[in-house]
């Protein structure tokens, strides 16, 4: 096993020696998503529990600002860029996965995974040494961003998979979709605000 370590080791560091530029680019990015893999993992946990854990009573407080009326593959829905519908079932009782209760989980999952992933991406990802304040502030300013347009995205198909699928279903498509915008946007903000020593 240690034979086979030493090969690989070699092998990347005559390549590294080769090709300094492509392999920094390879080292961020394997790096980058294994830790986004972990933290959308995370993600899917809180968007799935916290709801439940929540209550009927968030579930069933509107929360959603602005409140413009869609109506969409049959559906209709009032799209927000802050906020989620309220769900009910077909006769009319509240179903966990939507209203207040849904946004503080989406919120604070999408929140405390930001919180794991950028000492990760920082130091071990993009080894940055820059001030750390600069730093948080312009990653803050771009979760917050990011949070907005992925919010305004699923609030245009949620309405209408939570129509068709169970909550846990649609849980998968929005973290599939808010980690996958988020990963490719982060990415190069991160590019940005975390320089390398060179």
């Amino acid at each position: 096993m240690t034979g086979i370590a030493e090969s690989r080791n070699s092998a990347w560091n005559s390549f590294e020696g080769k090709h300094p530029g492509l392999a920094k680019w390879l080292y961020q990015i394997f790096y980058f998503l294994i830790f986004s893999a972990g933290v959308t993992v995370f993600q899917y946990l809180v968007f799935t529990f916290m709801p439940g854990i929540l209550g009927e009573e968030l579930a069933g407080m509107e929360f959603m600002w602005p409140q413009i009326p869609v109506k969409l593959l049959g559906v209709e829905f009032n799209w927000s860029l802050l906020g989620y519908q309220v769900l009910k079932d077909a006769a009319g009782a509240i179903r966990i996965g939507g209203g207040l209760g849904y946004f503080i989980s989406y919120e604070t999952g999408s929140f405390l995974a930001q919180c794991i992933n950028f000492p990760l991406q920082r130091n071990i990802t993009f080894k940055s040494h820059g001030n750390v304040v600069y730093q948080a502030v312009w990653y803050l300013a771009a979760w917050v961003v990011i949070s907005l347009v992925c919010n305004g995205c699923n609030n245009l198909w949620m309405p209408i998979a939570a129509a068709y699928v169970s909550p846990a279903v649609y849980n998968i498509l929005v973290t599939g979709i808010t980690g996958g915008v988020s990963m490719v946007i982060f990415f190069f903000v991160f590019k940005i605000i975390f320089p390398g020593n060179d």
